[in-house]
């Protein structure tokens, strides 16, 4: 909370002003992040494109949101290690409606005919799993760019669509 405090050139006190304890504050900061996500995946999933289109642009975004906010996807990946009960339940929760997107995504491919796949959680889990992971190795210093990853991962998970 020191670190935080200092960063926002104000006392501790001062912050816990607007939060009573550390993890309001990154439940604060997680429920943010995934409510800004899930409107921007709602407006993809709205669009009038092509299901193929659809998630290669959900994959590119998920991948974006993962690399700029890499510090609380860090401390988030295990919620029931990090959240009380007060929060963890709506936490879950939340977490369930952005997948649901995908697999939304998923099952309009299909009936479309632009995916072939029979496990589409399966798809789901491999392709948020895949996407996930880029915050343990990215760096911003690393060989490609940012927007370059994002088209690597999105034409290789776009492949085990169709």
């Amino acid at each position: 909370m020191e670190d935080i405090a200092a960063e926002l050139l104000m006392t501790k006190g001062s912050l816990y002003y607007y939060f009573k304890n550390k993890e309001e504050l990154l439940y604060r900061c997680h429920d943010l992040i995934l409510s800004e996500a899930m409107k921007k995946m709602e407006e993809i999933l709205s669009q009038e494109i092509s299901s193929a289109k659809k998630m290669e642009m959900a994959i590119k975004f998920h991948l974006e949101v993962a690399i700029r906010e890499k510090e609380i996807f860090n401390l988030i990946v295990k919620p029931e290690q990090i959240f009380s009960k007060e929060h963890l339940g709506e936490i879950v929760e939340k977490r369930a409606e952005y997948a649901e997107v995908f697999d939304r995504i998923i099952d309009e491919g299909i009936s479309k005919g632009e995916f072939s796949i029979e496990q589409k959680k399966m798809a789901r889990m491999i392709i948020l799993g895949a996407t996930n992971w880029v915050q343990v190795w990215h760096s911003p210093e690393g060989e490609y760019s940012n927007e370059k990853i994002e088209e690597i991962y999105a034409a290789y998970l776009l492949k085990m669509l169709v």
